[in-house]
């Protein structure tokens, strides 16, 4: 569900969970546009057969594929009305837990850390777990940094 907050909203969202977005179910197709798109081919990313017989015992989608998702789940969760510009402003921290085996179903928790003012606008720290639907780690936990204009 989108949490709609106005800009002048912002300095007072510290701590607030913003809770999950849908699954997304991560295709072995989106695997190997993104192997082309950063020219990573590793075999246990894009030869499926190959990749049975490997240490996940199937193809595994890329750890950065897997964090990318954090910028449409992010969308998903916050809207910010009243800004000229948003920007993702990057990470604090990464960390990939757990392979995410192609097939499965992923989704993000994000709870705002920290809210800080910048020129013109506000920093918002976030702390985002991206999760694998019934699997025992995250895929990704990262603390994701987005600046809100106005």
């Amino acid at each position: 569900m989108t949490t709609t907050v106005d800009f002048q909203q912002l300095g007072g969202l510290t701590g607030t969970d913003l809770g999950y977005t849908d699954y997304r179910t991560i295709t072995q197709d989106q695997v190997n546009l993104f192997a082309d798109a950063t020219d990573d081919h590793q075999w246990i990313h894009v030869e499926p057969e190959r990749a049975k017989a490997g240490p996940f015992g199937a193809p595994i989608a890329h750890g950065f594929l897997t964090l990318s998702l954090a910028v449409p789940f992010w969308t998903e969760l916050l809207d910010v009305t009243g800004v000229s510009t948003k920007v993702n402003y990057g990470l604090d921290k990464v960390r990939f837990p757990a392979p995410v085996v192609v097939g499965s179903r992923v989704r993000m928790r994000a709870v705002i850390a920290e809210v800080t003012e910048v020129t013109g606008g506000y920093q918002l720290t976030v702390d985002q777990t991206i999760e694998i639907e019934g699997g025992a780690k995250p895929a990704v936990v990262a603390r994701g940094l987005y600046r809100f204009y106005a």
